[in-house]
């Protein structure tokens, strides 16, 4: 069951989140939203999805709303001042478990881009959800690795399958799913969306007992 809290970004704002965790968690999953500025948040139906599968499995969540959006204070920072956003969540995640839980970053949209960068420097499991490609400068390199996931469909008009391919060919071998007939927000494809997430979540944090009041993904 997710619990409201507050994540005190250091020098910053106070986010709005969600967490829910145990204490046999060992792996947990920090969820990013969409722009803020085109209604962008914590409650979007694409980061509701993959908190759910990833708690089925077992997981750790924390989902929040970036600054300036929801009842998190600040303004909004042009994707940089939200960078330290998702750092502070991450910590304040890390301090619910125990030392040695792993933890992994999901950012959809405007949150996928946020979350590149931050684990471009802090490298940790990602999943990129409809990386918008033909929006944001995405020119600083994502680094391949095993727990790297890329997800996107045949129909997103601000991740087209050109500059996806084009994505993916600089990332040999990582893990990726486009979506047959999925557009950018993934009215309709939610289930096989979630299905690719619990993939992915399985493949760096394995399976365990669902958290409490949570059905398995």
């Amino acid at each position: 069951m997710e619990q409201p809290t507050l994540v005190q970004v250091p020098g910053g704002p106070r986010l709005e989140a969600l967490l829910a965790h145990s204490p046999s968690a060992t792996a947990g999953l920090v969820l990013c939203h969409p722009h803020p500025l085109y209604g962008g948040d914590m409650d979007n139906p694409v980061v509701v999805r993959g908190a759910e599968v990833a708690r089925g499995l077992g997981l750790a969540t924390l989902r929040f709303n970036f600054r300036g959006a929801g009842r998190s204070t600040g303004t909004h920072g042009g994707g940089v001042a939200e960078m330290d956003d998702v750092r502070a969540a991450l910590a304040h995640l890390a301090a619910t478990l125990s030392g040695g839980a792993t933890l992994g970053v999901l950012g959809y949209s405007f949150g996928a881009w946020v979350s590149a960068r931050v684990t471009a420097a802090d490298p940790r499991p990602l999943c990129l959800v409809a990386p918008p490609l033909k929006m944001l400068d995405w020119s600083a390199a994502v680094p391949s690795r095993p727990d790297l996931c890329v997800l996107a469909g045949t129909r997103d008009s601000y991740c087209p399958l050109p500059e996806l391919e084009h994505f993916l060919a600089k990332l040999p071998g990582v893990r990726h799913a486009i979506i047959e007939g999925a557009d950018h927000f993934f009215f309709g494809k939610l289930y096989p969306l979630g299905e690719e997430i619990g993939a992915w979540c399985r493949g760096w944090a394995g399976g365990s007992p669902p958290l409490p009041g949570q059905p398995r993904g």
